[in-house]
């Protein structure tokens, strides 16, 4: 009986660890730091242009979401020409976004123990197209004319490991590419690595730099992208509007630096919010369209509320991933509908790819950092250009919306090609 005894108390799971947010780097089209990126978004300003080489002009798309031309000294140095010999551009971007995140975090390790503890989750949804046209053409010269840097920087993981080098994190070194959901995929894997005893801290997100003509005319021979609104191009990304007509693309990195919480109170470290779950599933039904009935993105969104422990009418703000499209729009609102049945219409949902477009994927990246500074703040961003709701949900339309819930807790949606979905269940701590 004691032996019996042994094996049961044995066989009980451990307490699970608790992981939160305890920094933040962002470089988007709404700013070049995580503070004017998210005040230009409760601004309701926005980061979409007009693309004006003549390469673009004979493409339907115009637009795209642009790193804004600020004076910042720090970004020039990491996008110099040296550096961009030697990594693709989307990881210039997010070793620059995860400095601002150490830093917004306090964590600089030193001692080998903590270096090891710490590791990095960062992916891209596509390698820089014009890199590798640029590559062929000068092969064309000769075999010496192909740099030996080429394969390097279209390796979607490099990123990852430029981070890892640079700061000699020895954790786990990880980096998905799940097209549009890529960024979410990063920070649900990080959250379990860190649950799971893997490491301690977790340095996450995604990255995206491939806005070039045969990108943009490869997504509009797809027919994804907005083509209605080149000469107003800040109206053009209408999430969950009647009159969306595509997707605008984007580009950027966002960083979250992910901690065990003991380890971040230990340090007595500033903690934005917890992540709660992770939920996972694919659509197993076309290459670009999810499921019509949104059964997909509801398996997602329930396996991540199962994942936190979490009841259905706990949730107050989803985070959509809706890019704009005819279609995908519709089937994430018919989702929310039959998930959240009569609670759908107290949810307060919104997508902030009206203002920044659809940084791919860089995308559930950037907007679970806007999540998790709406948890920290108590306010919910906008979906910008929402003139005519396609139903009577509530996607805070045009302008922030008060969030007055005593425990905040969120979903943030990330959908990609192939039907691969991620949800991320966060909260107030």
């Amino acid at each position: 009986m004691k032996y019996i005894r042994f094996i049961r108390k044995c066989s009980q799971n451990p307490p699970r660890r608790r992981v939160v947010v305890t920094g933040l780097g962002i470089v988007s089209p709404l700013g070049t730091n995580t503070l004017k990126s998210w005040q230009n978004l409760l601004k309701g300003h926005s980061g979409i242009v007009a693309l004006k080489d003549e390469e673009y002009l004979k493409l339907p798309s115009q637009i795209a979401g642009i790193i804004p031309n600020e004076d910042n000294p720090a970004l020039t140095k990491m996008m110099s020409k040296s550096n961009l010999k030697l990594m693709a551009p989307a990881t210039c971007l997010a070793l620059f976004a995860t400095e601002e995140a150490l830093n917004d975090a306090k964590w600089t390790p030193q001692s080998q123990a903590d270096m090891e503890s710490t590791g990095v989750t960062l992916g891209m949804g596509m390698i820089d197209l014009k890199d590798v046209c640029d590559t062929n053409n000068a092969l064309q010269s000769g075999y010496n004319k192909v740099s030996p840097f080429f394969v390097p920087r279209i390796l979607p993981n490099m990123a990852a490991g430029h981070i890892s080098i640079k700061y000699g994190f020895r954790g786990p070194n990880h980096a998905v590419s799940t097209a549009c959901a890529t960024g979410a995929h990063s920070i649900g894997d990080a959250f379990r690595f860190i649950r799971n005893g893997d490491a301690d801290v977790m340095v996450s997100g995604g990255a995206e730099a491939c806005i070039s003509p045969l990108a943009i005319a490869g997504f509009c021979r797809l027919r994804a992208l907005s083509t209605s609104f080149n000469d107003k191009p800040t109206m053009a990304s209408r999430p969950f509007d009647k009159n969306r007509d595509g997707f605008v693309m984007g580009e950027g990195a966002a960083v979250l630096v992910l901690e065990e919480y003991k380890h971040a109170l230990k340090r007595n470290a500033k903690i934005y919010a917890e992540i709660l779950g992770y939920g996972l599933s694919g659509d197993a039904a076309h290459i670009t369209t999810p499921r019509v009935d949104g059964s997909g993105a509801i398996l997602s969104m329930n396996r991540a509320l199962q994942d936190s422990n979490i009841n259905y009418k706990e949730i107050s703000y989803i985070n959509a991933h809706a890019t704009s499209t005819p279609v995908g729009d519709g089937i994430e609102s018919t989702a929310i509908k039959t998930l959240f049945k009569e609670n759908a219409k107290d949810i307060l949902i919104s997508s902030t790819k009206g203002a920044h477009g659809h940084l791919l994927g860089a995308a559930g990246n950037l907007e679970a950092a806007f999540t998790v500074l709406a948890i920290s703040e108590g306010v919910v961003p906008p979906t910008l250009n929402l003139d005519n709701p396609l139903d009577d949900l509530n996607y805070v339309a045009k302008v922030p919306q008060k969030w007055t819930k005593d425990r905040r807790i969120a979903l943030k949606n990330s959908f990609g090609f192939g039907g691969t979905n991620a949800t991320l269940c966060i909260s107030s701590v």
